[in-house]
């Protein structure tokens, strides 16, 4: 089942093999691998097999990650993708990811891409709270969370060993209740 969301910029759609080169092009450059669970360089066959994977799984399925190509509208250029996982032990809950491609940072396509996926998530499959996490040196992805309205929640310092360093972490979150109160005039 395909997954097709608009904003007035962007198209957030389901991936298709046409998004390999760029997915994997993106998914390759160490500065956007740094933070994310992928090791650079990430090849052509890791793109393909990925998004032969993405099209088994229905958009929504508990315990299942769902990856949606962030396109731009007016001529259908894919910028990055963004990501959401209902939780497997509470089907009300999810968590979120994104990722875009280096340039097209700070152009405001993330917290574009994010607001239209956490209405989706609200709105249409009417989930309780969905949380996102991030590397506390990652500024520009835990500003796009404030920018959406997610609060911080947590702060772990050094909790986690990854990618051969200590890393800390921030927490985020926002309620149904506050998305809905967020979204009145």
């Amino acid at each position: 089942m395909a997954l097709n969301l608009e904003t007035p910029r962007l198209i957030l759609r389901s991936f298709q093999m046409t998004d390999v080169d760029v997915f994997a092009a993106y998914r390759s450059d160490p500065e956007i691998a740094e933070y994310q669970g992928w090791e650079a360089p990430y090849s052509r066959a890791q793109a393909v097999l990925f998004i032969e994977e993405m099209n088994k799984i229905r958009p929504g399925t508990p315990g299942e990650w769902y990856q949606l190509a962030i396109t731009l509208k007016e001529d259908g250029r894919m910028l990055g993708d963004c990501a959401f996982y209902v939780m497997a032990e509470d089907e009300r809950q999810a968590e979120i990811g994104f990722t875009l491609a280096k340039e097209n940072h700070g152009k405001g396509f993330a917290t574009e891409a994010v607001t239209r996926l956490l209405a989706y998530l609200f709105e249409d499959l009417n989930l309780h709270r969905v949380r996102a996490i991030c590397d506390v040196e990652n500024t520009d992805s835990f500003k796009v969370m404030e920018r959406v309205g997610m609060r911080r929640e947590a702060h772990f310092i050094e909790h986690l060993w990854y990618k051969n360093r200590w890393s800390s972490e921030y927490w985020f979150a926002i309620l149904q209740s506050e998305w809905n109160q967020r979204a009145k005039p």
